[in-house]
């Protein structure tokens, strides 16, 4: 057996939507030091492509919003003006939304819920006829949905929509990966957990205390996030269809509960 080439992505090209910053980020570095050639994407022209020159000359920008219909179609049409075909499409683009219950509005439910789960289908939908073109039986191309373990979990926070937007998609991976897999299409997930970033500021700005409640002691970091979307992406992944991968320390699956014995 010959593992020297398992995670390499050399020759693969890649889109990762929200590319320019926090976990998207990371996933578009650790691609690039595996060999890709990577589209990053991301609502803000001009920090789309600040990242995009950051990041090296296999590092490209392609600016869109995303958050409708209409702005998936665009990307896909940008995307295939440059490329005859994608083997790796990583929907990661988000967006989270806090609110008391008793206030919480229809434009922070409808925000989310579109950008974290309407998008993300979509997208894909646009982008199907270019993954086709890549993939194979023995090199099938790959999607990847960046969900959330606040789609495995419960948080103690008012993010209702964000809730049922990531546990939404985690169902719809398996779903689209049931659809696609015959085309040689495989649909995986990865479910973040505390990552730093403009999302997740708690974890950004209070590491240790986060880290308190994370059964590793600690937050994560790029490599942890990198790591596993290379091997999802690569041949190492081959053989992984639909599933959910928590890339989160521990907290879903190595947390014990609280003892209720009187």
């Amino acid at each position: 057996m010959d593992t020297s080439a398992l995670f390499s992505l050399e020759g693969k090209t890649a889109l990762v939507t929200g590319g320019s910053r926090g976990i998207g980020k990371m996933i578009a570095e650790g691609f690039i030091a595996q060999g890709a050639k990577v589209y990053i994407s991301s609502r803000k022209a001009d920090v789309c492509n600040a990242v995009a020159e950051e990041l090296g000359p296999n590092c490209f920008s392609l600016p869109q919003d995303i958050s409708s219909i209409e702005g998936c179609r665009n990307l896909a049409t940008n995307f295939a003006g440059v490329e005859p075909k994608l083997d790796i499409l990583v929907n990661n683009a988000g967006a989270a939304w806090g609110m008391p219950f008793e206030d919480f509005s229809e434009a922070g439910w409808d925000k989310v819920m579109d950008l974290n789960l309407k998008s993300p289908f979509f997208l894909l939908q646009a982008l199907h006829k270019l993954l086709v073109a890549s993939g194979s039986k023995a090199q099938p191309a790959k999607v990847i949905n960046i969900t959330s373990i606040d789609g495995q979990r419960l948080n103690p926070w008012d993010t209702y929509s964000y809730h049922a937007s990531k546990s939404a998609l985690i169902y719809l991976t398996k779903r689209l990966a049931a659809r696609l897999v015959s085309e040689h299409i495989n649909v995986t997930s990865i479910a973040p957990g505390a990552f730093p970033s403009e999302m997740n500021r708690a974890a950004r700005d209070h590491a240790d205390e986060v880290s308190a409640g994370i059964p590793s002691g600690r937050i994560g970091v790029a490599e942890d996030m990198a790591g596993t979307a290379i091997y999802l992406a690569s041949r190492a992944g081959d053989y992984v269809v639909g599933d959910t991968i928590s890339v989160d320390g521990g907290i879903v699956n190595a947390s014990l509960g609280q003892n209720i014995d009187a």
